[in-house]
Parts: structure tokens; sequence; C-alpha cells
């Protein structure tokens, strides 16, 4: 589902993490038991201990919530919990609740030990929030019937329940909702051995031949996210038609991805873009958040939610408290040599975003070090 703080950007993006309408037959790949769901290997080994210990005493098992970027599975993971506990699931998102009315119909059908599933529960309506307190605390719904003097309070027995929160800002979440939880599971991006293992599940599953070559060459530019991965791999397809070929192998992908401007690593002529102006206008930097967004023509929003998370994380750029830079790593990534005064300034450490040391370095030393000629 795509949010309002600054992802609707990502909709046009073909390694955008949020849902997009080339993704309808996203929820038919999704796998049903832990042991068919690659990753998040920690959270797995924990949940399955809380499910089974949860089914021998017959209860409901304890409220939990997932967080982390959009496309990491937090769905699917709902999904697998009711499964694995035997229950059904009621699916809801924070926005569509806007009265306390709309939550109560929600508590009020469900059966006992079932999962109501909330998706972005961060943006919930606070005064719904506070109808939920008691709902996940005591099992007990407080509603107020009436207006006026004639108003009076009613408290209603609810089943047992399990709600599963997802949200891709925990920050934003309050601390009293955030405390009710039982389990708070952060859901990391995968590994391209990870990836791999679901697009050769999904593979099957779609009836798609792919090499092993193939295999590796999606997951490493899917940018650690399963839901970006599925995406590249029905576009590769579509390349292997297109050479005629029956199986997706290394040219194929190689030759997809080129048309999409999908580089080694995952970024794409946006984040290139980004890179590029820091690089050409700013001479590597520092450059404020607000230059930024008017020189490129993003809002300062976008630029931080959607675009920077990745450079981030892949030491492409770094925080200061002068503003952005790049890296050596990013210099070195687009082909260019840093100009003399973004060296003479000092040079970040490589690829480290949380280091602000800096070491003073020849233009001469950087080509050296790097292979430039003189």
């Amino acid at each position: 589902m795509m949010d309002n703080y600054g992802y609707e950007a990502e909709e046009d993006r073909i390694i955008g993490r949020v849902k997009q309408p080339s993704d309808v037959d996203e929820k038919s790949l999704r796998p049903l038991k832990l042991e068919d769901y690659s990753g998040q290997e920690k959270i797995k080994k924990n949940l399955k201990i809380f499910i089974e210990a949860a089914k021998k005493r017959g209860e409901s098992l304890d409220h939990v919530l997932l967080y982390g970027p959009p496309g990491l599975g937090k769905t699917t993971l709902a999904g697998i919990i009711a499964n694995e506990m035997g229950v059904g699931m009621h699916i809801t998102t924070g926005p569509s609740i806007e009265k306390t009315g709309d939550l109560a119909a929600l508590l009020t059908n469900l059966e006992e030990n079932e999962v109501l599933f909330i998706d972005e529960i961060h943006r919930l309506n606070r005064n719904v929030e506070e109808i939920l307190y008691p709902a996940m605390e005591d099992y007990k719904l407080d509603l107020m019937i009436g207006k006026g003097p004639a108003a009076r309070s009613m408290r209603l027995d609810l089943p047992h329940f399990t709600l599963i929160g997802a949200t891709t800002r925990a920050g934003m979440i309050s601390s009293p909702l955030r405390d009710r939880f039982g389990m708070i599971h952060h859901l990391e991006l995968y590994e391209t051995p990870e990836l791999m293992q679901i697009l050769k599940r999904d593979a099957g599953l779609l009836n798609i031949n792919i090499s092993e070559d193939g295999l590796r060459n999606i997951a490493s530019r899917s940018r650690g996210t399963p839901r970006i991965a599925i995406r590249l791999l029905k576009r590769m397809r579509d390349f292997a038609m297109y050479m005629e070929k029956d199986i997706i192998d290394k040219e194929v992908s190689d030759f997809g991805l080129k048309q999409l401007d999908i580089d080694d690593i995952g970024l794409d002529n946006i984040d290139r873009k980004m890179l590029m102006t820091i690089a050409d206008i700013f001479a590597g930097g520092p450059v404020g958040l607000d230059t930024l967004a008017a020189t490129t023509g993003e809002d300062q929003v976008t630029i931080e939610d959607v675009y920077e998370p990745f450079l981030l994380q892949n030491g492409f750029i770094q925080k200061t408290s002068r503003g952005r830079m790049l890296t050596m790593r990013a210099f070195k990534h687009l082909g260019l040599t840093p100009p003399p005064s973004f060296i003479a300034g000092g040079k970040p450490n490589q690829g480290n975003a949380s280091g602000s040391q800096f070491q003073n370095i020849s233009i001469e030393d950087w080509q050296n070090d790097n292979g430039e000629d003189s």
C-alpha cells in the first residue's frame, strides 16, 4: 500500500518498494508456512517458538508489531502467523479506520484467537488509537452511547485476539501503543542468496525458466527487497521473449537490466541523478536538503524517505552538520575524479555513513589509489 509520506514518488519506479498495479499476482506467490518463508531467520525462529507455545496453551498469540521498509514481507508474515495458528485473519489499514465505530465493528466481529492485521498502523486516528488500548490489554471495548447529559459509557467483552500491526515508520507510533505489543520485530533487508531462494520458488510458480546466473543477477540488483526482485523477474521474462530465448540467463538479465537503467548494485537513473547533482553542481558537497530539493525538482520528504536511505546504506552519501556530502565510493561508482577542492577539503571515510573523520589527500594520491591517469 502507498503511504502519503513521500512513497508516492516510487509508484513509477521499477525498483520502487511500494506496491504497484503490476504486482497484482503478488498475493498468489506468498508462502503460507514459516518453512517456506525465506530470510528473516531470527524472526522466524522466535515466532515458531511463540506460536507453538500459544497453541499448546490454547491461547491467542501475543500482539505483534512488524516494521521495516515496504516490500519486505510484513503482510506475508502476518498471513503466515494466522495460518500457523490455524485461525482467520481480518485485514485493514490505519487510514481506513476513520471513526471509533469502524474499529468497534472490526473487533466485535472477531472470533476467539483470530488475527486482526492493521497495515500502516502509524496512521491510525488518535481517537481510534485510544479505544484500541483497553482492547489490546484487557480485551474490553469502551464505548460512549448517546450525547450530552444522556451520554453513558458501555464496556463490551471482546474475544481474545491477536493484533498484528505493520508499519514503515516505527518512530511515528506513539509510546502507549508500542508498549502494548508483546513482540516487536524489525524486518531487515535481504541478502542476495535469500532473494535467490525467493526468486527460484516464485519462478517455479510462474512457470519461468531461469538459470543460476540469471537468479544471481536479478537478486543482486533488487536492493534487498523481495517485491522488487519479483517485479524484475517478470520484466526479465518479457525481455527473454523479446530475445526469443526460453530461459532467463545472464545475457537476458544483463540486457534487460541495462534497458531498465539499473546498474550492478541496483541504482537507477534517479539515484544517479541525485549523486551527479551533488558531484557536478556542488563539487561533492556539502549541500543542504532544501537546496538539493530545489536543484533536483524533488520535494524534501521524497528525497529523505525514498532516495536517501538506499544511498546512505550503501555508503554513497553521508549526512553532516553542513549538509549532504558524497563519499569517495560514490565518485568511484560514477566513474568521476573528485574535484581538487573536495579532496583538499577532506576525504570522507570509504562508505562509512556513520564516520565523520576526514583525511587530507592530494589529487595525485587519489588518482594513484584508484588507478587514474595523472
